[in-house]
């Protein structure tokens, strides 16, 4: 049998969530019937928390999660997202309302804004609340804010908001070490981490220095470099990531990336080998 992912408590929510999940971008360029099957093996292997949104695939990806969670939703901490061009207040609602039809459900778990946008946050949050009310999502939060956003987002809703804060982070992208994961951890919102190998993951090939210590770490522990990568984000106790979930091969290798050690050498060791650097002007986002 393989190992099961493990959970941890998610931000504000206190709900107990899968620390790996699963992603959804550009899932739609797969075949519909394989995206179906990998992200149902995925919640057979735990990974239980499956994050989309109304622009991948300009909804597709929604209906392939949709179909995937069909007679499994209970199991699922399902997560979407609004575009920023759709967040004042009664698009915010139009939005989600389409969401949960794609998705075949009543509600979502968690419901973020994607990025900022032109529209007030106090529009979009107060949309959030209306639909938090109505059942519709249980929690909310934000996607690629940065620490002065968060700050507001906090003048505007009080203590105990944003559930989460969905950020790019891997390996050889570090930024959000510098501010916004403390702001999260003092505040005890989440921080999801996508794209966590990064957009060209060649670190896992080659003979480069960082991959000869992730091989070597892995080794010792039976694992593979993917797995350390992930689990160097996870040493974080707030920290969640939702590698892309297309391809079956790679669900197991990420599920069990959960119950991996690294001893504190081995964090260090691999800090070294992908420097924090320094902190950047702006957040970086894609």
């Amino acid at each position: 049998m393989p190992k099961k992912n493990t959970t941890r408590s998610f931000g504000t929510t206190r709900r107990q969530v899968a620390c790996v999940g699963q992603g959804t971008w550009k899932i739609e360029g797969s075949a519909a019937a394989a995206a179906v099957a990998a992200l149902q093996r995925g919640l057979d292997l735990g990974l239980t928390h499956i994050d989309t949104a109304e622009m991948y695939g300009s909804g597709d990806s929604e209906r392939i999660v949709g179909k995937a969670i069909d007679g499994r939703r209970d199991e699922v901490f399902l997560v979407s997202k609004v575009l920023p061009g759709n967040a004042s207040k009664q698009g915010t609602v139009a939005a989600c309302e389409k969401s949960l039809a794609r998705l075949r459900t009543d509600r979502l778990d968690c419901y973020l804004l994607h990025w900022r946008g032109s529209f007030a946050l106090e529009e979009t949050i107060a949309a959030f609340e209306t639909l938090r009310r109505q059942g519709k999502i249980l929690s909310w939060g934000v996607s690629n804010f940065d620490e002065a956003d968060l700050d507001e987002v906090v003048s505007i809703a009080g203590a105990g908001h944003p559930a989460c804060n969905q950020v790019l982070y891997h390996l050889q992208e570090r930024a959000i070490e510098h501010t916004v994961l403390p702001w999260c951890r003092k505040h005890g919102s989440a921080v999801v981490a996508y794209t966590p190998f990064g957009q060209t993951p060649k670190i896992f090939d080659g003979g480069s220095k960082g991959n000869g210590v992730l091989r070597e770490i892995a080794a010792a522990h039976g694992a593979t470099p993917r797995q350390v990568a992930l689990r160097f984000l996870l040493r974080h106790p707030e920290l969640f990531v939702i590698p892309k979930a297309s391809a079956v091969a790679h669900l197991s290798e990420n599920a069990g990336a959960s119950t991996l050690a690294l001893s504190d050498t081995e964090i260090a060791r691999i800090s070294a080998a992908f420097p924090l650097g320094k902190a950047p002007r702006g957040l970086p986002m894609i």
